[in-house]
């Protein structure tokens, strides 16, 4: 699955998103390590990265090469400050209609629009791809985030108190949320 757009980001610089291929790993892999190491609402901790530069570009290539699943970067300056993606929750009949969400974003483009414009490009993607459902998590107390999914149409259908157990905080409550691509 192929995407690609500029957008114009609230403090004026030009965000370019775009398929992530095997070549930007290491920057993908830079991304991913400073972006989960400046807040505690996303899965891991920097550390926690099971992939090696060939493991992230392998990674990359085979989201560039897939119908149903996409890894998006967005590039500020030619940087990669944010990337975003799906993928399908399982291969099996009665769960291929589902679709992850997932992204993180750099602190300093928070509240700039690139969120918003990265969640956007995955509905569209997953539309694309056939899915009927596209799903997250998101720690109940990243209000901002939650915000943003619902003003795209995600609804909330459910909680798990110690969905997450974090170092700083002890558990995290996350919330559940869907949307519903099919209607």
């Amino acid at each position: 699955m192929e995407y690609r757009k500029t957008i114009t980001l609230r403090d004026g610089k030009q965000c370019f998103l775009r398929n992530g291929t095997a070549e930007d790993a290491r920057a993908a892999l830079d991304n991913f390590i400073l972006t989960h190491g400046e807040t505690d609402y996303l899965l891991t901790y920097p550390e926690e990265s099971d992939r090696s530069l060939e493991g992230k570009a392998r990674y990359l290539q085979e989201r560039f090469e897939s119908d149903n699943e996409i890894e998006i970067l967005a590039e500020v300056d030619g940087r990669v400050v944010g990337t975003a993606g799906i993928g399908c929750v399982g291969s099996k009949e009665k769960l291929r209609h589902r679709a992850e969400f997932g992204i993180g974003v750099e602190r300093a483009y928070w509240g700039l629009g690139l969120g918003r414009a990265l969640t956007e490009a995955c509905i569209e993607c997953a539309k694309r791809a056939g899915y009927a459902q596209l799903e997250l998590d998101v720690v109940a107390e990243n209000e901002r985030a939650i915000a943003l999914y619902q003003s795209e149409g995600f609804v909330e259908y459910g909680r798990n108190p110690r969905g997450f157990r974090s170092r700083q905080t002890g558990w995290q409550e996350l919330v559940l949320m869907r949307l519903e691509l099919d209607e």
